[in-house]
């Protein structure tokens, strides 16, 4: 045993006492908004405890949103965050009653109940805070999981191989299908599906869902190419879903597009976001034109005794895009590039190691054309020298085929069911722009908000976890847009930046507020907070909380 030098003594290592600080965080503003939407009561009336229960399954599932919205980690030890953090006295629930199992009990309780406890929050959400559903934007994404999960419970979303959008393939994963509302791009419904199910094939489940949210009001469901197929569109017109979304090369060829004239074209009144602040010369231009789409129907099966399906005609809102048009010219020159280089590569090594036979050029020339995607126009011709017996290759760029695809450049086409009367083509366009938001919140949802690795005892627990994950996104939109509604007509708050103001995201907006903190009481004395910054001060004034008063007293 090896002994400490001379001078030196052995030092003891103790535990020091727990600071009595705590922090407090976004917690009120959570608390608030969670009273505002009655989570805790929607959630208790779908799913009630005994009387005897220490916490019921809403306060259990508000404090997840809440833990969600304030310590983005994986779903562990809870408990323990839940002593740092003042819990305690803004929800007035004891820490060591969110254990491991009481939180395990709130999920499987809850994952039955999911469908009427979504739609109830989301009319409460909309009711309370004047959202405007008018326009909802649907998009779905993938969760991947750790774990095999080879049995599963029906009737709960059941983790699958598929496609997804994280780029691992090595793991099985769940589908979240999302709609939020063109006010404010808040996530009003939700949904969890199957990991293997098609996007396409969701669609009519979403839109029962949106339609009984939305009640009597006229809803217009916009989406991507997945939300388009025939029979999605037969059954949104049955329902009298008004919808837009943009066709796939399945029902809009590149032949197609490449015989529209742009001077045909009429200007459309819309300018991005990204050029509202550039001179007009810079900004982007977008030209709309009329037209129609047909989806060809199937053919008689006698067999099966199934009659002839008539073609679907289907307004078209063809649109060209002077920024998608310098993007695709610009993608296109890049890529060229690149196989031109690799093709000169392969040229100065001919007879080398890589290259000594004319099949291992070809198979070269073939993989360039693949990975560079340049095989619609990319030419060559791999002989042998009879002289010197070394391979020979000569290529070249077809430039009528370069000049089919560049007539493509900057157009797509818009399907809907909108007559023109309802909405011209213009009125299409700036209606399916606010798509990108619904990819925002998606942002959010893998991001500061997700569950990473998501490792949980079984599917059921899977489809409640990623309702609570949703419903942490649905409060942290809500009081990003509060926050916007409060200050405007101005669009930026000053205090983020040094010298800088900013537009109020849901991420500053937390972000400010998490290094609030709070002196629990001590004896006779209240609990205190420590003066809050300028900025802290004025996010809790926008949004109307008083930090002071907890949760579970008002």
């Amino acid at each position: 045993m090896r002994r400490p030098p001379p001078g030196l003594r052995p030092v003891r290592y103790a535990y020091a006492p727990p600071s009595v600080e705590k922090l407090l965080g976004a917690l009120p503003v959570v608390a608030e908004f969670g009273r505002r939407l009655d989570l805790a009561g929607i959630v208790d009336r779908a799913c009630p405890v005994r009387e005897v229960a220490r916490v019921t399954h809403g306060q259990v599932i508000e404090t997840l949103v809440a833990n969600r919205l304030s310590s983005p980690r994986p779903l562990l030890r809870v408990e323990d965050w839940a002593r740092q953090w003042a819990v305690a006295e803004v929800f007035g629930i004891d820490p060591a009653a969110l254990n491991d199992d009481r939180i395990g009990r709130a999920l499987d309780a809850i994952a039955p109940e999911l469908e009427r406890i979504v739609g109830s929050v989301g009319a409460r959400a909309i009711a309370v805070f004047g959202i405007d559903v008018a326009r909802l934007h649907w998009d779905m994404t993938s969760s991947s999981l750790y774990g095999a999960y080879d049995e599963v419970e029906q009737g709960f979303a059941q983790p699958r191989w598929g496609r997804p959008k994280d780029r691992r393939p090595d793991l099985k994963q769940v589908q979240a299908g999302l709609a939020v509302s063109g006010d404010g791009g808040v996530p009003v419904w939700h949904r969890a599906d199957d990991g293997g199910a098609g996007e396409v094939a969701q669609v009519v489940g979403a839109m029962e869902g949106l339609k009984e949210l939305a009640g009597t009001r006229q809803v217009l469901l916009v989406g991507d190419s997945k939300l388009i197929s025939r029979g999605n569109i037969l059954a949104m017109n049955t329902a009298k879903l008004a919808f837009i979304a943009p066709a796939s090369k399945t029902y809009l060829p590149a032949d197609v597009l490449a015989g529209l004239d742009r001077s045909q074209a009429s200007p459309a009144d819309y300018v991005a976001s990204r050029d509202a602040g550039k001179p007009p010369t810079q900004q982007g231009t977008d030209r709309v034109l009329e037209g129609t789409v047909t989806l060809a129907g199937k053919p008689a099966r006698k067999r099966r005794r199934r009659p002839a399906e008539p073609d679907l005609t289907v307004r078209c809102v063809f649109v060209w895009s002077s920024a998608r048009a310098q993007a695709a010219a610009a993608s296109r020159a890049k890529k060229l590039d690149r196989a031109r280089g690799d093709l000169e590569r392969v040229g100065r090594g001919l007879g080398g190691r890589y290259s000594r036979t004319p099949a291992q050029v070809s198979q070269r020339i073939a993989q360039i054309a693949r990975s560079r995607k340049v095989s619609a126009y990319l030419r060559a011709e791999v002989g042998s020298d009879p002289t010197t017996g070394k391979p020979t290759l000569s290529w070249w760029f077809d430039q009528a085929g370069l000049d089919r695809e560049a007539a493509t450049d900057g157009w797509y086409g818009l399907l809907t069911n909108l007559t023109v009367v309802q909405a011209d083509a213009a009125e299409v366009l700036r209606r399916y722009k606010g798509q990108e938001a619904v990819e925002r919140r998606y942002g959010a949802f893998k991001g500061p908000l997700g569950v990473a690795p998501m490792f949980l005892k079984d599917n059921r627990r899977i489809a409640a976890l990623i309702s609570v994950i949703c419903l942490a996104l649905l409060v942290f939109c809500l009081v990003e847009r509060a926050v916007r509604k409060a200050i405007a007509p101005a669009v930026t708050l000053a205090g983020w930046y040094v010298g800088r103001p900013a537009k109020p995201t849901g991420r500053l907006i937390f972000e400010a507020l998490a290094w609030l903190r709070l002196n629990p009481a001590t004896g006779p004395d209240p609990p205190t907070i420590p003066e809050p910054l300028p900025l802290q001060a004025k996010l809790l004034e926008l949004l109307k909380v008083d930090p002071t008063r907890p949760r579970w007293a008002t």
